[in-house]
């Protein structure tokens, strides 16, 4: 079971306790699952109790304690347990997990953890002439359009050339208007300095200035540019072409990837569960380096997988193999998506 899945299995648990009338509360639309936080338990957590708690009249873990049976009766559901003003901590059956996951990536490609349909909502962003801001700018834009927002950028001044031949931005609007009222400036990172990253090239120049947090200063390096362990970039994007050279080699060897159960691969389920809410919460708070760190603990989590995808020796191809293949096709997918929304390449050759 995902994230995605088990909100609607909570919406479902609702639904249910709604309709036998120990719940008087309008369905909401979404249920937010995260993971458990200080003194959780489980795989996932919902604070869904606390959301209905004032319009069901009642307190929040009793409304909880209302919704946990029911919960405990969906499919790939092995435990829930309340805890602190009324959390409702799931457990899922791992096997089960572990398979809808690998298929709803497969499934959704670079799409994975974007919005299914537009919300409605229009955003405006707006930039000083300045070049972090702008790409940190593009950045959001390119997020916030993933989760179904639609979104004008506008800049103080026309952004030099260079920013958009070699850098990839681009900007709807510059200049400031005369009416009704100049812009509020709602992305204004610390800028970049003296260095230009513009030597850095597209992708180097853009995680230079996209990984650091906003609120601080970026290092300007050719530190970058290097195939180097301690380059995070480097380490991403090589997880992802080694990724793509195993699915050649299985392809080689007369195999392809099937989801299965793959024992120990905890870490790396869990990070690329959380992918959705990651892409949600940078586009909350207008913060892309949250999804860069993202897909550095995505590269860290999928490399101690990758010697044992295919077989050794006189070993035969074997449905382990297919099921670690799969998992890591999915990381491939999630680490590939993150590139792209961030404006960067994920090559399949490195």
């Amino acid at each position: 079971m995902t994230p995605v899945e088990l909100s609607r299995t909570v919406l479902c648990a609702v639904r249910r306790a709604v309709d036998d009338g120990v719940l008087s509360v309008v369905v909401p639309g979404r249920a937010v699952v995260t993971a458990p936080g200080p003194g959780g338990c489980g795989d996932y957590a919902t604070g869904i109790a606390l959301q209905l708690a004032r319009p069901a009249g009642q307190p929040s873990r009793r409304v909880a304690e209302v919704l946990r049976p029911y919960l405990l009766g969906a499919g790939g559901v092995s435990d829930v347990v309340v805890t602190g003003p009324g959390f409702l901590n799931i457990s899922v059956r791992r096997s089960e997990a572990s398979v809808a996951l690998v298929r709803e990536i497969r499934g959704s490609g670079g799409r994975y953890g974007f919005a299914e349909r537009a919300t409605g909502r229009v955003v405006q962003l707006h930039a000083p002439h300045e070049v972090r801001a702008v790409v940190v700018m593009d950045a959001v834009a390119r997020v916030l359009r993933s989760q179904g927002v639609l979104v004008r950028t506008s800049c103080a001044a026309r952004p030099e050339r260079a920013w958009a031949g070699v850098l990839g931005v681009e900007v709807d609007a510059f200049g400031t208007p005369e009416a009704p009222a100049p812009l509020d400036v709602n992305v204004r990172p610390v800028p970049a300095g003296p260095a230009d990253p513009v030597a850095l090239g597209r992708d180097a120049g853009r995680w230079a200035l996209l990984h650091p947090a906003a609120h601080d200063r970026p290092r300007i390096t050719a530190e970058y540019l290097s195939q180097r362990e301690g380059n995070p970039l480097f380490r991403v994007r090589y997880a992802h072409a080694r990724i793509r050279a195993l699915g050649r080699n299985a392809a080689d060897l007369g195999f392809d990837a099937h989801p299965g159960e793959v024992p120990d691969a905890g870490e790396l389920e869990i990070v690329l569960a959380d992918h959705p809410r990651i892409l949600a919460a940078v586009a909350a708070q207008h913060a892309p380096d949250r999804l860069a760190r993202h897909l550095v603990a995505v590269a860290e989590a999928v490399t101690p997988l990758l010697p044992t995808v295919l077989p050794r020796g006189e070993e035969k191809p074997s449905a382990a193999h297919r099921a670690r293949l799969a998992l890591a096709e999915a990381a491939g997918t999630v680490l590939a998506g993150g590139l792209s929304l961030l404006g960067i390449d994920a090559p399949d050759h490195l």
